[in-house]
């Protein structure tokens, strides 16, 4: 594992519970979540804290450093389920990434 990573490593281990947090999650959940997914290759479940925001039914994660992450090349092609907590309640929803001239987005539709 590369320093980036160990750092992302350090980083979502604080991150996470401050997010998941009731007391605390309430500060940062207008632009933090954790979203969870299935990784294709490996069948295993993950939980990573990100940046978003919200249109409505509508989530947009950008990527910051697309080509030192994995976690959003699950979502490429057709895209794959995901659950996204908002409001301490993880909804379902569907993820997509593109990846542009701006960099990678997942866009996320959450299910009603």
């Amino acid at each position: 594992m590369g320093m980036v990573q160990n750092v992302a490593a350090v980083v979502n281990t604080v991150v996470r519970p401050l997010v998941a947090s009731p007391r605390w999650g309430r500060l940062v959940d207008r632009w933090m979540t954790v979203v969870t997914y299935t990784g294709r290759r490996s069948g295993r479940t993950f939980s990573i804290p990100v940046g978003y925001r919200r249109d409505g039914d509508e989530l947009t994660i950008a990527v910051e450093m697309p080509d030192r992450k994995n976690w959003w090349r699950n979502f490429t092609g057709e895209g794959a389920p995901i659950l996204v907590r908002l409001g301490g309640v993880d909804r379902a929803g569907h993820g997509t990434a593109r990846r542009d001239d701006q960099g990678v987005r997942v866009s996320v539709r959450l299910s009603v």
